[in-house]
């Protein structure tokens, strides 16, 4: 219902000038009065309605009003607000809920750091050697002169992963990493190993075929000499072995302690202080 009003004050505008309200004079208008905005341009009559919602608190008035927030699924079950809409944390007030925590259980994304080989297998600048089940690449980061990944085109995690079915398909990459280190120029001055890292930062298995002169910039710390010097390293044909006998690759607790053991030569076992030295050392077991 349209009420009319005895009387009210307002706070009317009688100067003004561009972007500029500089004056405000305080008059009593009554209901029906016509006032005359902006230098007598803009006539305007006074009608009022009633308000019929509950008066609310000095305290109330104060606080600002809060958005909704505009929810959009990203396919993952979480729900994200709408940019125009985000409110920094800065200005949040106190009553304002801070955001959900993202939680997932999903695998890591193609782009992560772990996921590396499985770019770097698709990239023919990389490859030398494939054929329908397995791929050789050049280590991005080479740990000694020679050193060569083989990876099977079908989708296997880790080690954890393999299971009898699969003893063929190693045996294949045993024999594929045989066939490219022969054709190294320095197959016959250098010694060469195959095998996999117990617990390996990478995912997707892969098959090292590295020499054993370590004689790289790359081969930088404790961890990197003891991945390779140590049980840390298996075998290609003791994962097989296992996976022919059990089924499957076990791989024994504390094994990542390997790591942190003292650096010790591999040829002769004297331990070593630092990398630099032991790089030193090396060099006096390399062919003439």
């Amino acid at each position: 219902m349209l009420l009319w009003a005895k009387a009210i004050r307002l706070l009317v505008l009688t100067s003004y000038k561009p972007h500029v309200a500089h004056l405000y004079n305080q008059v009593t208008v009554k209901p029906g009065q016509r006032l005359y905005m902006v230098n007598q341009r803009y006539p305007y009559t006074l009608r009022f309605t009633e308000d019929t919602s509950t008066p609310r608190s000095a305290t109330e008035r104060s606080k600002p009003s809060k958005r909704a927030r505009q929810m959009s699924s990203e396919g993952n079950g979480e729900q994200i607000e709408s940019p125009a809409d985000t409110t920094s944390e800065r200005h949040r007030t106190p009553d304002d809920s801070p955001p959900p925590k993202k939680t997932s259980d999903k695998p890591e994304s193609a782009g992560h750091w772990s996921q590396g080989l499985k770019a770097s297998m698709q990239d023919p600048k990389m490859q030398v050697y494939k054929d329908d089940r397995v791929v050789v690449i050049k280590d991005k980061y080479p740990k000694a002169r020679y050193h060569w990944l083989v990876l099977p085109w079908d989708s296997i995690s880790s080690l954890k992963a393999l299971r009898s079915e699969h003893v063929e398909l190693l045996e294949h990459m045993q024999r594929v990493g045989e066939r490219v280190l022969q054709q190294c120029p320095d197959a016959r001055s250098l010694r060469f190993r195959l095998g996999y890292h117990a617990v390996p930062s990478m995912s997707h298995v892969h098959l090292h075929v590295i020499s054993q002169d370590f004689d790289s910039p790359c081969l930088k710390n404790k961890k990197h000499w003891n991945s390779f010097t140590t049980d840390y390293f298996v075998e290609s044909r003791d994962v097989i072995s296992m996976l022919e006998k059990d089924g499957k690759v076990t791989v024994k607790e504390g094994t990542s302690e390997l790591l942190k053991l003292p650096l010790r030569c591999h040829s002769c076992g004297k331990e070593q202080p630092t990398i630099p030295k032991l790089k030193e050392h090396l060099k006096t077991h390399l062919p003439p």
